[in-house]
């Protein structure tokens, strides 16, 4: 009998492929582009993602776990601050790389129990890979999201059933799966952002400069850059620009299981969700050989 955290698991597997074969619909004709009132653009993928998640989630789990998504956000604090579980979910971060037709945008989903990330689900569904991971279970990457197909039954819809957890995971890679502790030790890589926080970034960097003679940088788009991390491709992403809870609670799970650590930048302790206010502060994710690493702050 599966466990609730693999039964929860499981279902954000299965809405996350769906809500990717949605995604990719629209990825592969023509993309007509709105902006909401803050100006972020949003997409006929973004809204039928979202329809597909809201649908399966409850269906394939058969748990009434309410559902916080960056496209149904405005529920008050009010109504949602004594929830010991809920759903976190962005059917589609990286818009602006999905309309430039960079396949670095991910559907990311989570599950929050008592303002931690327990399950995380992150799916690249134009690089065909995924990342996964819940407590107890570890971190996972599947590089071939195809062997989800089976998950779905002919209407695409869950089929309600369990999903054998130890199929997917046999034909996963446990994270971290680079090992950076045979590289030199003044080496270090980080991986940020394209479009926010440039000049702190860069200001970072250079100061990183002092304490190590290389320092590599990748840029790369939404919450992949959690996921490079924990596959030991990233030693730290330091994020200097705005975020929002969704954005990063299943990156941050991947991460925490793959051994490393999610920490607000001034404080050094663990970002937390479900808050009155959902926006983030600033913070770095620490790669498992990093968690300890002296920072320029």
């Amino acid at each position: 009998m599966p466990s609730f955290t693999e039964n929860c698991l499981a279902s954000a597997l299965v809405a996350a492929k769906k809500a990717g074969d949605e995604i990719l619909e629209v990825y592969f004709g023509d993309i007509d582009v709105t902006y909401k009132e803050d100006n972020t653009p949003l997409t006929l993928a973004d809204q039928r993602a979202h329809r597909a998640i809201l649908k399966i989630l409850p269906a394939f789990s058969q748990d009434d776990i309410p559902i916080l998504s960056e496209e149904g956000k405005d529920i008050p604090y009010e109504k949602r601050a004594d929830w010991k579980y809920l759903w976190l979910v962005d059917p589609l971060d990286g818009t602006k790389e999905f309309v430039k037709r960079r396949d670095e945008f991910t559907v990311n989903i989570a599950l929050i129990q008592n303002n931690r990330p327990v399950v995380g689900v992150v799916l690249l569904p134009a690089a065909e890979s995924l990342y996964f991971a819940a407590e107890g279970l570890g971190s996972y990457k599947l590089d071939n999201i195809e062997t989800l197909g089976s998950l779905l039954d002919d209407s695409g819809n869950g089929s309600g059933k369990t999903l054998d957890l130890s199929t997917v995971m046999a034909g996963a890679r446990r994270l971290p799966s680079h090992d950076a502790t045979g590289r030199p030790s003044k080496q270090i890589n980080l991986v940020g952002s394209r479009s926010h926080g440039i000049e702190a970034l860069s200001d970072f960097v250079d100061k990183m400069k002092d304490s190590y003679d290389e320092v590599g940088f990748v840029p790369a788009g939404s919450a992949l850059k959690f996921c490079l991390v924990a596959e030991g491709k990233a030693d730290l992403y330091p994020r200097f620009g705005p975020t929002m809870e969704w954005d990063t609670a299943a990156g941050h799970c991947v991460v925490e299981q793959s051994g490393g650590a999610v920490v607000q930048m001034s404080e050094r302790t663990p970002l937390t969700y479900n808050k009155q206010d959902l926006h983030n502060p600033y913070f770095i994710c620490l790669g498992k050989n990093f968690k300890d690493v002296n920072l320029p702050l």
